[in-house]
């Protein structure tokens, strides 16, 4: 499952501050966070670059994992 709300958590970041770096409205961030959606494939850069993680650390495949 992808880890945004974590993410955006440890950022201190709002769902509409996320929402507003990424060009992307705050129900849409909210959808992502409970998973009755996902974000698009393009969207995924921009999503790790604000919340300062890698595409794999959203999807708990990043190096945090491995320990």
């Amino acid at each position: 499952m992808i880890q945004i709300r974590e993410y955006r958590e440890r950022c201190g970041f709002t769902q509409q501050q996320l929402a507003e770096k990424i060009q992307e409205n705050r129900a849409t961030i909210a959808k992502w966070e409970i998973g009755c959606a996902f974000p698009r494939a393009e969207k995924l850069p921009a999503l790790a670059d604000a919340l300062n993680c890698s595409i794999d650390d959203l999807f708990g495949r990043g190096k945090e994992e491995e320990s």
